[in-house]
């Protein structure tokens, strides 16, 4: 076992990391230590955040210096990616004790050929995801939420302090940022690993001692009183999200903010009645319009529309002829769900009845299947298009759309109950799954539902819009064979059922 010890900073784990290498020393014969006065962020500052490290695209040909010799040793030549490398740069400021060994495991992993260590995949891989993702949160937020504060003295230096407490070893790369930003104004980022201080000139950084929890500077702060009136007046309790709140600003971040003290109150004046203002009282006590409650928060509770003609939930129906149900028997072993009426179905009120329904028919014979055994609906009722000279071209609904109209689709599946659904492209498929999901994942094998079987495959549109008649078989063919599927299926769970003594079908719920 060998001991290396390092600097904790990237540059010396590189330095160290491209040795071993080059010594052909493997991850489990290496015991990473890291040197109890090492200047983390000074290391990582002369290696450069936003440049390349060194290894990425082109091979390491400058030498490293051997402390037992004094002599320089080539490195090896180490070709990493330039994706791979972005992620051991910001993996590298993870904060965990044992992050030297295991970045040293996933570089010798690549230099020996091994690249599904780059994968998130792999374990190594995801773990490596996971760190680096994690740092650049901790980056975002110590930009988000880093609060400078003014000094009282004319001549003060630094001018401006401030304290952060972030997760992970981001100052270097955050006190970079705000010294490209804050022009000659000196200032201090103090935190409990360390400061940066930035005297209009220069960078300095240092971690080599520990800093206590009050070193923020209290003194007071026009601009910062004048920040507070302006978020206190801006708050609206009527549109208060306590989730989002926390979601986009976390508590934890609340002490470090001068803000952070008037969200508990102002939250707790929300609940206590607040919210029906639709306004904060003191703006609602001045004179002139007063804010109009929100158009959905002033309608009266009612009741859930009992038929599709009288369905208001969401817009669609205003620019629709009609809405457009299911057709079939109500219990049909196979129910066919495709997107959307179109130009012709939204005219005559029954689904599949224009091009593309004549496409269909065209893959219903081919499957030895009859239209008239079958149960067709789509996943949106209403046609939603656009109108293009005197045409009213097709639009594809909303994620909004799609779930607004899940109330009769699941209506429809509980009345039908079929054994086997055939989705007609995307929209359909995240119908029934009711999550985003990609049709190309659900092509080739059934898949489980509630009650029953699915099969996905192309809308017969689809088909309408290839360019050749060879591509628009080929599309035609996959929903035959997808239709075949779907009849297999269906006569198998027959069977099934007859062996079992079940009635040949199910007879559908009242």
């Amino acid at each position: 076992m060998r001991a290396i010890i390092v600097d904790n900073n990237f540059a010396a784990w590189r330095a160290a990391a491209l040795g071993a290498i080059s010594e052909c020393l493997p991850p489990e014969a290496i015991e990473w230590r890291v040197a109890e006065s090492s200047d983390a962020f000074q290391g990582q500052l002369a290696c450069g955040f936003g440049v390349e490290m060194g290894v990425t695209g082109k091979a390491a040909t400058a030498g490293e210096a051997d402390t037992t010799t004094g002599t320089v040793r080539p490195t090896p030549a180490v070709h990493v990616s330039k994706e791979l490398a972005a992620l051991l740069k910001d993996a590298a400021s993870f904060r965990d004790p044992q992050r030297w060994a295991f970045l040293y495991k996933v570089l010798w992993r690549w230099h020996n050929g091994d690249r599904s260590v780059a994968s998130p995949a792999d374990a190594d891989g995801a773990r490596l995801y996971r760190m680096a993702k994690s740092v650049r949160r901790a980056q975002h937020d110590m930009i988000a939420y880093v609060r400078f504060r003014q000094q009282s003295q004319a001549d003060a230096v630094p001018e401006y302090i401030a304290w952060y407490e972030p997760a992970h070893d981001v100052l270097p790369w955050a006190a970079e940022h705000f010294a490209e930003r804050m022009g000659r104004s000196s200032w201090l980022i103090a935190t409990p690993h360390g400061a940066a201080f930035w005297d209009g000139q220069h960078l300095h950084l240092d971690e080599r001692r520990a800093l206590p929890a009050d070193h923020a500077c209290d003194t007071p702060d026009a601009a910062e009183a004048l920040w507070l009136a302006y978020y206190r007046s801006t708050f609206n309790p009527a549109r208060l999200n306590e989730t989002a709140l926390e979601q986009h600003m976390p508590v934890r971040f609340w002490k470090g903010l001068p803000e952070g003290r008037l969200i508990p109150d102002m939250i707790s004046q929300a609940r206590s009645g607040a919210r029906r203002l639709a306004q904060a009282s003191s703006v609602g006590a001045l004179n002139g319009k007063l804010v109009a409650v929100e158009a959905e928060a002033a309608q009266p509770a009612r009741e859930l529309p009992t038929s599709l003609d009288a369905c208001r939930r969401c817009d669609l129906w205003r620019n629709a002829t009609q809405a457009v149900g299911g057709f079939g028997p109500q219990n049909a072993r196979i129910m066919l769900i495709g997107e959307q009426p179109g130009d012709q179905e939204d005219l005559s009120g029954e689904p599949f009845v224009g091009p593309a329904g004549q496409l269909l028919d065209v893959a219903i014979t081919r499957a030895g299947l009859k239209r008239a055994e079958l149960y067709l609906t789509n996943a949106v009722k209403h046609f939603k298009w656009e109108p293009r000279g005197k045409r009213r071209l097709h639009k594809t609904p909303g994620q909004r759309e799609v779930e607004a109209c899940s109330y009769w689709l699941e209506e429809e599946l509980r009345r039908v109950r079929p054994d086997v659904i055939v989705t007609l492209g995307a929209t359909a498929l995240h119908a029934l799954l009711g999550k985003q999901a990609s049709l190309r994942d659900y092509l080739d094998e059934p898949f489980d539902v509630v009650d029953g079987r699915a099969v996905a495959t192309y809308h017969p549109s689809f088909a309408l819009r290839q360019q050749n008649d060879a591509s628009r078989d080929q599309i035609l063919g996959e929903i035959s064979a997808a239709l075949e599927r779907a009849r297999e299926l269906a006569r198998a769970i027959a069977a099934k059922s007859t062996e079992a003594g079940a009635p040949a079908k199910r007879r559908p719920q009242k």
